[in-house]
């Protein structure tokens, strides 16, 4: 675990003697920011000796609730339990009206026990850590798609699109439509300029398949500093867009008419002078890289609630809608669930295509790397790619719902083993919370199918 040294507080706070207020930050299972607003006088005493947290910050539903048989409650008191900033985190956030920094933790191994084993940013370390040893040096990017949200609901109380640039509201779908991005460009801007100061590595922007999603990729490098990445990314695209009076939406199915978001993991395989073990002319790749995809096949059903971690999650999967619905691979064909890109033999490697834009990165990462070492260590065939329309072929489809979801990982011996019996006792405590009061709350839909039928 790369914590930082003192040294970098000290120098910000030098270069940066306008900041009064730094967000003290750590990353929950369900991928939510939770932390503190820190004056600049506390800041340094962070990196020297870490800042305590309550242990049950690591053990919420997605409301903030406690789970009370998350053995991170009651049983340890709620006790403080210490955490340490991550090397390179702390930087400023251009979106704020008060001068503002913020900096990112992590639980200690030892100091931050017991919240340290529910922290899924240790979980993705331990993943990596073990392919590591054999060798493998995991390589990934993230491409996050995202809905910008007018902050006023429409006269029926339903999310609607932000207003273009000329005042008007985008009703019509232009994937790839240029217009579309114009119309956003003082957004975007400031997107890009925040990105570039804090040191994220934004690239290509594309208008999506919807009235106002939009995709912005990120660009590869080593697993865990690219989660880091897109962790702080997803905070970052929330900010500015709030500061340009939009909301930023990561929900997975958030209109029924509408596509969904995705959240596509780019993933490879070096060695350790950094040479792309998937490299080769062979368009479907080396033997290793089909080994890997073995490997996510066979971990898929197991992983699936990592993927899509919420109720909403499953509204995505539906047929043509380039979302996934299958255990499919195939080389460059995006109607299935692992695709192998086209280009140059030194670019070859893996597009995950299965998470929702909600799910958290650290355990979506933690969840396909560790099914690529299962795949490596166990030689699993994935079988021949999917060439044509993967949606007509496919023999067997993904759960389109949570518990089923649920009780797959529940029951996984090699997802216990791989990411940790501790974590997941923490894990699916919260999620079986959240479908119970998911499940026991009547709404608008209820009263719609039901009120006079029944």
């Amino acid at each position: 675990m790369q914590f930082a040294h003192p040294d970098e507080a000290r120098q910000f706070l030098a270069a940066h003697p306008d900041i009064e207020a730094f967000e003290l930050f750590i990353l929950d299972a369900n991928g939510v920011p939770r932390g503190k607003l820190l004056h600049r006088d506390e800041l340094l005493a962070v990196y020297e000796s870490g800042r305590p947290l309550p242990s049950t910050i690591l053990g919420l539903t997605m409301h903030g609730e406690d789970v009370e048989n998350s053995g991170l409650v009651w049983e340890v008191g709620d006790i403080d339990c210490r955490a340490y900033p991550l090397a390179g985190s702390l930087v400023c956030l251009p979106w704020r009206r008060m001068p503002t920094a913020a900096v990112q933790v992590c639980m200690h191994p030892s100091e931050g026990l017991p919240a340290t084993v529910a922290d899924p940013r240790h979980v993705l370390v331990k993943v990596i850590d073990a392919l590591k040893a054999d060798g493998f040096h995991p390589v990934m990017a993230c491409e996050l798609e995202f809905y910008l949200l007018d902050q006023q609901r429409d006269a029926q109380g339903r999310p609607q699109p932000a207003l273009d640039g000329d005042g008007g509201r985008p009703r019509s779908t232009q994937v790839y439509g240029l217009r579309e991005l114009e119309q956003i460009e003082p957004f975007l801007a400031d997107l890009y300029a925040a990105c570039k100061e804090q040191g994220i590595p934004a690239r290509t922007a594309i208008s999506e398949y919807a009235p106002g999603q939009v995709e912005i990729t990120l660009e590869h490098g080593d697993a865990l500093e690219a989660m880091d990445q897109a962790v702080r990314y997803k905070r970052l695209v929330k900010g500015v867009a709030n500061r340009h009076g939009m909301q930023a939406c990561f929900m997975a199915k958030p209109f029924d008419h509408l596509a969904g978001t995705g959240m596509h993991m780019h993933v490879s395989l070096a060695d350790g002078e950094g040479r792309n073990l998937f490299a080769s002319a062979d368009p479907a790749g080396t033997p290793l890289l089909r080994l890997a995809v073995g490997g996510m096949l066979a971990s898929l059903l197991d992983s699936l609630l990592l993927f899509c971690p919420n109720a909403n999650s499953y509204r995505r999967f539906q047929a043509n809608s380039y979302a996934p619905l299958a255990p499919t691979w195939g080389v460059d064909n995006r109607t299935v669930s692992l695709r192998v890109p086209g280009g140059p033999a030194n670019t070859r490697h893996i597009e995950h295509r299965i998470c929702g834009a909600d799910a958290n990165p650290y355990l979506a990462a933690a969840a396909i790397l560790a099914g690529i070492h299962r795949g490596i260590r166990e030689e699993l065939d994935p079988g021949a790619p999917v060439e044509g329309n993967g949606y007509a072929q496919a023999k067997e489809f993904l759960p389109t719902d949570w518990l089923t979801s649920l009780r797959a990982l529940e029951a996984s011996s090699w997802a216990r083993e791989t990411l940790g019996e501790d974590f997941l006792g923490v894990y699916l405590a919260v999620k079986r919370a959240e479908y119970r009061q998911f499940m026991a709350e009547v709404g608008e839909q209820d009263w719609r199918w039901y009120l006079t039928q029944a």
